[in-house]
């Protein structure tokens, strides 16, 4: 009597459930399918129920836990085999899907209930074999196509997850693959495949430490996996690579450091974030050394890596000063002040502009050829013997063109000397003061200053008393 009451209780419970079942409310229906269960642990239909509601709630794993059991307390229960080839479909499972399925037919060879089954499961084989060929040959995006669309037939499926994650963390979209990665190990926290991917994302953004832990606890949980021994070995060459660098740069052991850093470069191109700061650190050896050109290749280098990295950019701007390129230093300068806007950007970058305005001037010292410290007696040295050179009247047989060009280096020759015989003038021009106001072309009468210099007895009272002006040609003088 008492096993009747239990049975019609069961069957009651179960009846709620279908009616929850029935109004979408699955939660519900699934305590009332496990409350029937507790009841009579022997009935297969109660286990099928609960497996169709599981599946709903897209738990596909304990689907097929309760279709298992119901199969197993009833082999010909055909819906149980029906499930059992759905949730392995979903789970991307594609043995299991096969042998579910041909166990159904062999129960009734007639049944189609399974016919979209066995079509999406040739199309899950098909876009498997195509994700695993692009993946050898490392065409990650292609992989990526159709790791997407065998998803879609298999939404369970952590195999093609896990896939996609690592071709999402090839293709650089690291937080995607972190995503998946992270759910899967937290349903599933000893899937060496998912912690050797949460490895390669850290890996690849600049975290060595973490990622190199991640690849050997893979290991730990699969001895043999493949990938996580390859990805350890070049994590540890990375990282003891780029610290020796570090200890030799802090010696000033700068030639091994360069080499160091260089082999270090050649581990893994595709790591940008940890190449990009071994270019970087490679760039401040080379600055070290002298190689400034390099120095400014290297900065390039880390910039195209990392087009943020404010560190290089600054590096490349200092070596464009270093080496007078202000042009280059200024447009460096301009784009560090975009990312940041601080007062030392600012008075770099006015210090740059400074410098390039200086450089557009006209170079009074190489135009008397005299170095910054020269006297000011080989200022007026230097002044005389190109005067000579240069003075119109010694080139009067000479064409139009050759003539203009005369004038114009015995123009350039007064405005110079000018500039640099007055302490006053050459300490402003040395400055950069008054750049403005620098321009003495339109005042400077180059006659005047060169009978000043050759002839100051006309200049006593009243004047010079030759020719008038500064036109050449009211102006003789003969050359021996």
């Amino acid at each position: 009597m008492e096993e009747v009451t239990i049975e019609r209780l069961a069957e009651e419970k179960k009846n709620s459930g279908n009616d929850e079942y029935k109004s979408q409310r699955y939660e519900a229906a699934l305590r009332l399918y496990s409350e029937a269960i507790h009841l009579s642990p022997e009935t297969a239909a109660y286990y099928g129920n609960r497996s169709a509601c599981y599946m709903m709630l897209g738990d596909y794993r304990s689907a097929l836990n309760d279709v298992k059991t119901a199969i197993s307390i009833d082999e010909k229960y055909e819906k149980g085999y029906i499930r059992m080839a759905k949730c392995s479909l979903m789970l991307g499972d594609v043995i299991g899907t096969e042998q579910a399925i041909r166990k159904f037919l062999t129960l009734d060879p007639s049944n189609t209930a399974l016919r979209d089954e066995i079509a999406s499961l040739k199309q899950l084989r098909d876009l498997n074999e195509r994700a695993a060929s692009c993946y050898d040959k490392k065409d990650y995006r292609t992989c990526l196509y159709h790791c997407d669309n065998a998803i879609k037939i298999a939404p369970g499926s952590i195999q093609n997850k896990l896939l996609k994650a690592e071709c999402l963390a090839m293709l650089e979209r690291f937080e995607e693959a972190c995503n998946i990665a992270i759910t899967i190990m937290q349903s599933h926290s000893t899937n060496a495949d998912a912690i050797y991917v949460r490895g390669l994302t850290l890996y690849y953004c600049d975290n060595l430490e973490k990622g190199l832990l991640h690849f050997e606890r893979a290991l730990m949980l699969d001895p043999d996996h493949k990938k996580a021994k390859a990805m350890r070995q070049k994590a540890k060459q990375l990282k003891e690579k780029k610290e020796m660098g570090n200890e030799l740069f802090k010696t000033g052991k700068y030639r091994d450091a360069l080499n160091t850093y260089s082999e270090a470069l050649e581990l893994d191109p595709q790591n940008k974030d940890i190449n990009s700061k071994l270019y970087y650190n490679r760039a401040l050896v080379n600055s070290k050394l002298g190689n400034l050109r390099e120095a400014i290749n290297d900065c390039t280098s880390a910039l195209s890596l990392n087009d943020k990295y404010m560190k290089a950019l600054l590096q490349r701007a200092k070596l464009h000063y270093n080496m007078e390129n202000f042009e280059e230093a200024v447009k460096d300068y301009e784009k560090a002040l975009k990312q940041d806007r601080t007062q030392d950007v600012k008075n770099l970058l006015r210090d740059a502009k400074f410098q390039l305005k200086k450089s557009k001037r006209k170079d009074y010292y190489k135009i008397l050829g005299v170095t910054k410290q020269a006297t000011e007696d080989e200022i007026k040295k230097a002044y005389r013997k190109r005067a000579l050179v240069h003075h119109p009247d010694r080139h009067a047989n000479s064409t139009d063109e050759e003539k203009k060009e005369q004038e114009r280096k015995f123009k350039e020759l007064g405005e110079a000397y000018t500039v640099l015989s007055d302490p006053m003038k050459k300490s402003r021009y040395d400055s950069g003061q008054d750049l403005e106001e620098m321009n003495h072309s339109a005042d400077i009468d180059p006659q005047q200053i060169y009978r000043q210099f050759f002839f100051p007895t006309d200049y006593g009272f009243g004047g010079f008393q030759g020719g008038g002006g500064g036109n050449s040609s009211n102006f003789s003088f003969h050359f021996g």
